[in-house]
């Protein structure tokens, strides 16, 4: 499978102005218990790499924000991707929050797609559908690869056994929270055989704030090197791109900019991920999660 599949050449009007360009804590004192407490408050503290005062939102909110109708409220329903996407934001968001880690490659230097997925703290996130994740993950044994939870999670597997771990009704829960903090509301619509609870957009400069990062990160603020991306943006780009809603941020620039902005997708997505999640400072679980939505 090709990683750019999905990234063509979109048909627009041009504009006249284009948008521009996160083990248990099992230490043997107290201060080494409050240390690594420490260490992940600061991990958790730069979730947010924006002004504190702006909305918070996890990796799983901004990807379905993006795939969104702002006045229909409801995803598009010929995306069958976004629901895997979802469940790989889910285990990027534990490893950035320092919950999960990928196991050693060991003497035998074993592939990312080959190594489990293995929990490193059991510290609650204070985020329900995260915290259920990790309750599934702590409670396996043996450990599964990053490719087999974002299955089980997705519930599309074919071992009955395994089914216990679906996340259910993700996309609604995410909407609710979307909801508590402002930047959607609930409506009720009719679709003539039935009734569907909707969760059109209320807060628009959250979504413009969200679509300008996404436009910045790969014009103006282009950097030419993943390893220096902002972890939580390199994410954010990939999963939008796995859950095909990346276009939607997109779609607002001139022809020009987005041309260059699809560009540097597909060489993002043209990476060795071997490769980067072997350098130093990497973060493995983004790449071993990259590379499960590419097999």
């Amino acid at each position: 499978m090709n990683r750019s599949d999905g990234l063509v050449r979109r048909s627009v009007k041009p504009r006249e102005n284009g948008g521009g360009a996160e083990g248990g804590l099992n230490a043997n004192t107290p201060d080494d218990n409050q240390d690594a407490l420490d260490s992940l408050k600061d991990q958790e503290d730069n979730i947010d790499d924006g002004d504190s005062k702006e909305t918070r939102l996890t990796l799983m909110e901004e990807v379905l924000l993006l795939g969104l109708k702002d006045k229909e409220g409801y995803t598009s329903f010929w995306n069958d991707c976004i629901s895997s996407g979802l469940r790989g934001c889910i285990l990027i968001e534990l490893g950035l929050r320092g919950r999960v880690m990928i196991e050693k490659s060991g003497m035998r230097r074993r592939g990312l797609c080959t190594r489990k997925l293995i929990l490193k703290s059991d510290q609650q996130t204070g985020d329900v559908l995260l915290d259920e994740a990790l309750k599934h993950i702590k409670e396996t044994d043996p450990p599964e690869t990053v490719q087999s939870w974002i299955e089980y999670l997705s519930g599309e597997t074919w071992n009955p056994l395994k089914l216990r771990y679906q996340l259910k009704n993700v996309r609604e829960r995410l909407a609710k929270n979307l909801v508590e903090k402002g930047v959607l509301t609930t409506e009720k619509q009719n679709f003539l055989l039935f009734d569907m609870t909707t969760h059109p957009l209320s807060d628009n400069v959250v979504k413009c704030r969200l679509v300008k990062k996404i436009q910045d990160s790969v014009l103006s603020k282009w950097v030419n090197d993943p390893q220096r991306m902002d972890k939580r943006m390199l994410a954010l780009i990939f999963l939008a791109h796995a859950s095909d809603v990346i276009e939607n941020a997109f779609a607002p620039l001139n022809d020009d900019d987005y041309e260059v902005a699809m560009k540097r997708v597909r060489e993002l997505l043209d990476l060795d991920f071997e490769t980067e999640a072997s350098k130093p400072n990497a973060n493995e679980i983004l790449w071993a999660v990259f590379m499960a939505f590419t097999k």
